[in-house]
This record gives structure tokens, C-alpha cells and sequence, in this order.
């Protein structure tokens, strides 16, 4: 059953500063962004949560920018940036071209115009396509609260489980942060159909680092394997072994846990053999 509009409330702040005062004094607010998956929860009467503040004017969250130079180079994503903005970036594709590869295989335009960075993050869910580039590039997720100001987080200390994060109720993601990565970069995309597909795998690979999506009950890191991978193992067999000892997949829905450990696997098998020695 769609739930009922009568029942929801929405606050819509004016500036960054508003809407860190309302998350401070009010209760039970739920940062909103471009809405993409919370639409579809109220659509389908499963979203149970009733007040929100609604973000989507705040330009001050806009905006892709490049700091630095050389090995100091640092990519800022504010909260709200598209999967849109990511694609026509050039600093993206400059820099994390991965990341616009990515956004091009997440919905349609019109998801991918709402969609926003922190709204994939906040969200937590472990098919968010995003979350293993991010992760795989050693992203950092800036909190803002209007007690404590900013802190930042590491995007694999994020999540605690399921659609769990370390957030507070009083914080909202003002942006992600990367310094630019070096080394090969790789996104692969396992799904239902070819396009417009929620992941049964998916795998973002930069130099040696590796993450998955869509395995477990979160995004992970194949530690293990990049281990391996660091100490310069070519072994195909070998690191494969190790893989098996960073993932352990789950049964759901969308799929089962052998065809994800098999498809997993196969996906590393492939990048293995296009990778160059300490790639």
C-alpha cells in the first residue's frame, strides 16, 4: 500500500546552516536528497519514517572540485553531486574515471539526474554501484553537525551493518573526498540485464585495491587479495584462494550465494589477466 502523503512533513531549509540548526533541535529527521530510493520505499508502503529535510536547494552541497597538484591532488565531491555532474565532470574523468563509468550504469537519465553521491553513502545499501569505486579510491566522508562541526570518516569504517553508518542524527554528509588515486582503474557491473539493473556483483578495482559490492550485508574490501596482490603475486590460483577468504557471499532475492562467490571470482580471474605487473 503507498503511503499516505497526508502523513508525511517535510522541512526545507534555506542554507547548510538551517538545516544542521533543524537536525540539531528537531527529532526524527531524515536527510532527503534527490529522493530515488525513498521514493520507491513510500511507493511501496515499506518506508516507515515520516519527517524529512528536504536538501535539494542548498547549492552550497553542489559541486565537483580538484585541489592540489601532483601527489597532493585531492577530488572533492560535495553531498549533493549526481550521477549526472560525475559523468560530465572533467575532473571525474580526469582523475576517477571509474566513478563516470559507474554513474553511467546507474538507472536511467532520470536517476541518474536526482541521484546524489551522499544519498548512496547515507543510504548504505550494498548494491549502492558507487560504493566500491569510493571505496576502492580510499574515500573519506566529511560529517557536518552544527555541535561539533566537521569530522571526517573513512568510508570503510562507515557502515556498522545493513543500512547502518556511524552518522548521528544531528549530521549530515557535506562531502566525499579522495586523494587522487594511482594505478590502473577498473568497474565491472554484474546484473539482471545489460542496463537499468540493480547489481548481483559489482567490483571496483585501482591499483592494487579491491572492493565488492552486492556480496554481503555491506561494501567491503578484499583485504586478503590485495595483500597478495601487493607483495607482487601474479598466481591466478593463488589469488584466488585469497579472495575466497575475503568474501563471503549471501543468499537474497536477487541472487545466491555460490552464483556470486562463482561470478566474483571470475571477475578477478578476468582483471588478472589484463593487469600489469604492480598495476
Amino acid at each position: 500500500m503507498i503511503t499516505p502523503a497526508a502523513r508525511l512533513q517535510v522541512l526545507r531549509p534555506k542554507t547548510l546552516r538551517e538545516a544542521l540548526t533543524m537536525l540539531r533541535d528537531e527529532e526524527d529527521l531524515t536527510p532527503l536528497a534527490g529522493g530515488t530510493d525513498l521514493f520507491v520505499g513510500l511507493n511501496a508502503g515499506v518506508e516507515r519514517r515520516a519527517r524529512y529535510v528536504d536538501l535539494w536547494a542548498l547549492d552550497e552541497l553542489r559541486g565537483i572540485e580538484k585541489r592540489g597538484h601532483g601527489k597532493r591532488t585531492t577530488l572533492e565531491l560535495r553531498a549533493l553531486t549526481t550521477y549526472s555532474d560525475c559523468i560530465r565532470s572533467r575532473a571525474v574523468a580526469k582523475h576517477l574515471p571509474i566513478l563516470a563509468a559507474c554513474a553511467r550504469e546507474v538507472g536511467g537519465v532520470q536517476i541518474q539526474n536526482r541521484g546524489t553521491i551522499a544519498g548512496n553513502i547515507g543510504n548504505g545499501s550494498p548494491a549502492g554501484d558507487s560504493l566500491p569505486v569510493l571505496m576502492a579510491a580510499e574515500a573519506r566522508v566529511v560529517l557536518k553537525s552544527k555541535r561539533d562541526g566537521e569530522r571526517e570518516v573513512p568510508l570503510t569504517e562507515f557502515y556498522t551493518g545493513y543500512r547502518q553508518t556511524v552518522r548521528r542524527a544531528d549530521e549530515l554528509i557535506v562531502r566525499v573526498e579522495t586523494r587522487v588515486p594511482r594505478g590502473r582503474q577498473v568497474f565491472r557491473k554484474v546484473g539482471p540485464r545489460a542496463a537499468q539493473a540493480i547489481s548481483k556483483v559489482v567490483m571496483a578495482a585501482i591499483g592494487d585495491r579491491v572492493s565488492f559490492g552486492s556480496l554481503g550485508p555491506v561494501v567491503m574490501r578484499a583485504h586478503h587479495l590485495e595483500t597478495y596482490l601487493a607483495g607482487g603475486g601474479r598466481d591466478r590460483a593463488a589469488a584466488l584462494e585469497a579472495l575466497g577468504r575475503d568474501i563471503h557471499p549471501i543468499d537474497d532475492v536477487r541472487s545466491t550465494a555460490d552464483y556470486r562467490r562463482r561470478v566474483a571470482a571470475n571477475l578477478i580471474g578476468a582483471w588478472l589477466e589484463t593487469r600489469e605487473p604492480r598495476d
